[in-house]
Formats: structure tokens, sequence, C-alpha cells
């Protein structure tokens, strides 16, 4: 029997972010023997960020499959083999990877279902890991996910949590549309980086599905609206409980979905605050913040009681340095006075 997001878990089992989505992937591959995996080091060492821990020795080099160091050919393998009628999952190590490969991903693997008229399905879900704060520099920190929402033709989804992370990845798999499943280093809970203390948290026994593009009111208030995705879904919580103290009661929204965009869950709460703060981290310019803050005044700015406040990554490479990194993503100190401002 399938669950969803509204069933209460009969045992409160705990499991990392990690732990989570290869769950996922295995109930998925025993259900359907066309889903597969590939990508580079999956298969016995089990992904860099254990993102396919255990599934090589489960489910063999047939359906897990370690490729050459050629993202070119294997998210091309993988959509032609989703157009052949598999379900391929390819996993891309890092998302700032995707220049190499960003013709099969963009100009095929997105198009191909609109130019065949809806005639030829491309079933398949890109994994890839996202996200700084580790010094690995501008070439393996960004999150780029706007870049994805910004481009018709994939659906694009960003877990922050091991529910979440489990329950997208199965709707991920069973989509018929190109899914891009976004997981960010620092929500994995994985023992050799810092983690935050939700990494490890309750995830239902088996299936278990979240719809795309449904967000998610982690917290509710009544003076200010946050939105956001991945790991700052946590610094949000961490300083809507901060800003408690001082009599702030911020209501924090997870979209989880950036394609479809569940701009519903963000009318509604900011009509109740009047207020409104994005954190995002990705890019400032042409990016998710700006399409957040124009949901709201596109239906009626005059919901707003505050100018919008956006907290994001400025418009410059990813620094290594670790004092100028957290300087640039969207850490709790930034998003705490972007709160004040709205306030005030």
């Amino acid at each position: 029997m399938t669950t969803t997001e509204t069933a209460t878990p009969a045992a409160e089992r705990r499991l990392s972010t990690s732990k989570a989505m290869v769950e996922a992937i295995a109930l998925e591959m025993e259900r359907d023997p066309n889903v597969i995996y590939l990508g580079e080091d999956v298969d016995a060492y089990g992904g860099i960020f254990s993102s396919t821990t255990g599934l090589g020795k489960q489910f063999g080099p047939d359906r897990i499959l370690d490729t050459p160091i050629s993202e070119t050919a294997f998210i091309g393998l993988a959509i032609g083999a989703a157009t052949e009628g598999l379900r391929p999952i390819a996993e891309l190590m890092f998302v700032d990877f995707m220049g190499v490969c960003f013709d099969q991903i963009y100009n095929h693997m997105a198009k191909i279902h609109y130019e065949s008229g809806g005639n030829v399905k491309v079933p398949m879900v890109l994994a890839t890991a996202v996200g700084g704060g580790y010094s690995d520099g501008a070439q393996h920190s960004q999150c780029l996910w706007g870049t994805f929402a910004h481009l018709p033709g994939m659906k694009v989804v960003v877990p922050s949590n091991p529910a979440d992370a489990k329950g997208l990845m199965a709707s991920a798999i069973r989509d018929d549309s190109p899914v891009v499943y976004m997981f960010h280093k620092g929500v994995m809970g994985l023992p050799w980086m810092s983690k935050n203390r939700r990494s490890i948290d309750v995830v239902p026994e088996g299936e278990y599905l979240v719809p795309i593009g449904k967000a998610n009111v982690v917290r509710e208030g009544s003076d200010v609206t946050v939105v956001t995705v991945s790991l700052s879904v946590h610094h949000c919580l961490d300083v809507a409980d901060e800003l408690a103290g001082s009599g702030i009661d911020a209501e924090v929204i997870d979209l989880r979905s950036l394609v479809p965009l569940d701009r519903q869950a963000v009318l509604d709460s900011v009509s109740k605050t009047g207020r409104l703060v994005v954190v995002d981290e990705d890019y400032l310019s042409f990016g998710l913040s700006a399409e957040i803050a124009s949901t709201v005044t596109d239906v009626d700015p005059g919901m707003l009681r505050a100018p919008v406040q956006r907290v994001a990554v400025p418009d410059v490479p990813i620094p290594y340095a670790r004092a100028l990194e957290y300087a640039a993503l969207p850490r709790q100190d930034r998003i705490a006075a972007a709160i004040r401002a709205v306030m005030a």
C-alpha cells in the first residue's frame, strides 16, 4: 500500500537523507525492472555523496552502471534508454558539471517530448548534488536550480529532509516527464561532512510518495512569510526559532519543487502575514527570488506591508576561502537581518 505525505508512520524510524534516497531507489527498482541507475562511482563506491550505497550489490552491474567520465555520453545514453521504455536515473556528480553535457540535457532531454508532438516520452531522472559551504570552490559549490527551472520541458524538485528525499525520488522515477532531482550536500547527513540536526529524521516505511509541485509549510507563523528551499529551509527554521524570542512569528515555506511551482501556497501565506522574505542559495539576479517576489506583486502588490527582502548569493563565483564563502551564502545572519528589515 502506498502512503502519502499526509500519512502518519506507524513507527518513527529515523534515516539520513542519503539513506532515504537509497531506500526510494531500491523500492522503485524492485517494483519496476525498467528502472536503472547510471553515473560515475555509483556501483561499488556507492556515489560520492552516498546516493547509491549498497545498490550495486543488491541489483548488480546490469542495473547500477558505473560510467566513464563522460557526462555527455552517459546522459545521452540515459535519454535514449528513456525514449525506448526504460526509466533511467542518471547522476551528474556535481550540478556545476552541467556545462559539459548541457546540449544533451536541454536540447534533447527537455525537448524530445515537445518536438515529437507528445508522442515520445522521456521518463528519466537527472539526479545531481548542489550547494556550497565546504570550500569546494567556484566549480563545485553552485546550486543552479534557477537555471533548470528557467528552461521549459523539465520538472525540478529539491528535497530538504529525509522524508521528502524519499517521497520526491519515488515520484520523480514514476513521472513520465524528465525530472531534475537536486540534493544539497548539506542535507544528506553524511558523517564526513558538517550536517544540520534535521538531516536525520523520521521516514515512513514502504512505498511513500510526495507529490511534485506541492509546497510544505514547515513552520506556521503570523508576522512574516519566509519562502525557501533545500538547506536554506534549515537555516530559516533556526532563525525563526531564534526570532520567536523577540516576538517575531515567522512562517517558513519549503517549496520542495520549483517546476511546477506552488504559487498558491506563497500567496495564501503572504495574504495572511503581509510580509515576504525569499531565501535562495542560488544567484540573486534572474532567479528564484525574483520569481517568488513577482508571484505576489503580479497578483496583488497591496498584500505587502513592506518591500520584499531577498537573501541570495550575490552575482559572483562562489569563493573558496571559508570566510568569503560564508559571506556570500544566505546563512543565518543575513536571513535574520532581512526578517528584521521587513518587520521594521
